[in-house]
């Protein structure tokens, strides 16, 4: 946990506050070793587009790691150590074979699993392919993504299918990795923030979301079968608006549509997009994974308004989005002593707390908490976008509050249901 710095009490007291005190090192250290960076190596991380698996290796970074992938002619997909067994030539300079990848330097091939194919220039009755293997990680390709699982071999999980990779009247599409120069952990801390929508994406020059989002919400926010959600409420007239966004641990969030506004919302939608903030180290991390564009529509798969730094400065100064507020938190990583936490941070807590829980178990040697599913197979979800209509307003604003709060919690509890009968969202 963090240690916290002395509060400011008084005007022009900045001379009393001028230290930093260092990152919470359980939740955002990454690399081999480190407690978050054991507890993400349990699951499995997208790490590129399938398509970007050409007729070239890619040298890549992951948790710290740096590694290279490559798909060879038949097809197959590896993820290696990047350094030569032999000599330790980077694999990124490695030849695709029909079987593996080959080293320029001396000819040494590995397949996907590092398994030593071939040792061309050694005797033949050399027992070298035997007895040494390249450093390798399972991959596993699916929906236009390639998945690599970074931990133990023998604790390597089932591939989670969540429902939302096949939903009724959408389209499941990959999309590119954009890279942000801070720590994981405040990107992701951001999905269950509700609050900053009526603030940041409301703001004078911003793209891409309604301005219903600018009345303040009834915020909540509840645990689920698959991690937790925001549940963001509000009313017009007669009518609920109801927006429950997901945190799947340890790094994937689902969110509902932004763009329409509340007078076009007829029926339940489900999340326009699922992204896990993969951690490339302690200090970048890359947004990856699918958007659910519905059937008949041009999908847009650049990165949306505010999502990364390609804007000038002077823009992004001007009219700021989640790029330019996250990766300027304490200079890239959160300093967590020198926050001051407020009501509207109750989600934000309940995830790093759920993330700590998830750590922990990991270093006692234990499975760490994964969502599952009652049949199997699909992981049921919960975001959605929903307008419930026939609620009158109560007679005061607090009575009216506890209205909305009910009929959010309904919301969830019908999720509930149709996660416990793994009911389809037809």
């Amino acid at each position: 946990m963090a240690d916290r710095v002395s509060f400011l009490s008084t005007p022009y007291s900045a001379y009393q506050s001028r230290g930093m005190p260092q990152a919470d090192e359980e939740l955002t250290r990454v690399g081999p070793g480190t407690p978050a960076g054991e507890y993400f190596r349990r699951f499995w991380q997208p790490i590129l587009l399938s398509k970007d698996l050409k007729d070239l290796p890619r040298r890549i970074r992951i948790l710290g790691e740096e590694l290279v992938a490559f798909r060879d002619r038949s097809g197959a997909a590896g993820l290696l150590e990047p350094y030569c067994v032999h000599r330790g030539v980077s694999l990124e300079f490695g030849l695709i074979a029909d079987k593996g990848i080959r080293c320029c330097y001396h000819g040494w091939c590995f397949d996907v699993d590092g398994r030593i194919l071939d040792t061309p220039g050694e005797p033949s009755d050399s027992t070298l392919k035997e007895r040494l293997f390249q450093g390798a990680y399972p991959v596993h390709e699916f929906g236009g993504l390639v998945f690599a699982y970074l931990g133990p071999p023998e604790m390597k999980p089932e591939f989670p299918v969540f429902d939302t990779f096949d939903l009724p009247g959408y389209q499941l599409m990959a999309q590119t990795g954009y890279v942000w120069p801070c720590n994981w952990l405040q990107v992701k801390e951001n999905s269950m923030d509700p609050a900053h929508l009526a603030f940041l994406h409301t703001l004078p020059g911003s793209a891409g979301f309604t301005e219903d989002l600018a009345a303040l919400g009834v915020w909540d926010y509840v645990e689920t079968s698959c991690g937790m959600v925001y549940i963001d409420t509000r009313r017009q007239g007669d009518q609920v608006w109801v927006r429950v966004a997901d945190f799947i641990p340890p790094n994937i969030h689902q969110f509902p549509p932004n763009a329409d506004p509340m007078a076009l919302r007829t029926r339940i939608s489900r999340p326009t997009a699922t992204r896990w903030a993969v951690p490339i180290d302690d200090h970048h991390t890359m947004q990856i994974g699918f958007r659910h564009v519905p059937e008949g529509q041009t999908p847009n798969l650049g990165a949306g308004f505010g999502q990364d730094g390609d804007r000038s400065y002077e823009e992004r100064q001007r009219v700021p989005g989640d790029y330019d507020a996250q990766v300027s938190i304490h200079g890239g990583t959160s300093r967590h002593g020198l926050e001051h936490l407020a009501t509207t941070d109750r989600g934000v807590i309940m995830l790093r707390n759920m993330i700590r829980r998830g750590i922990r178990a990991v270093q006692q040697e234990q499975e760490p908490w994964r969502p599952g599913s009652p049949d199997g197979q699909t992981v049921p979800t919960y975001s959605q976008d929903r307008v419930v209509s026939g609620i009158p307003p109560a007679p005061t604003p607090q009575e009216d509050r506890q209205t909305l709060f009910k009929t959010a919690r309904d919301v969830v509890e019908d999720c509930q249901r149709r996660a416990q009968e793994s009911t389809r969202w037809d």
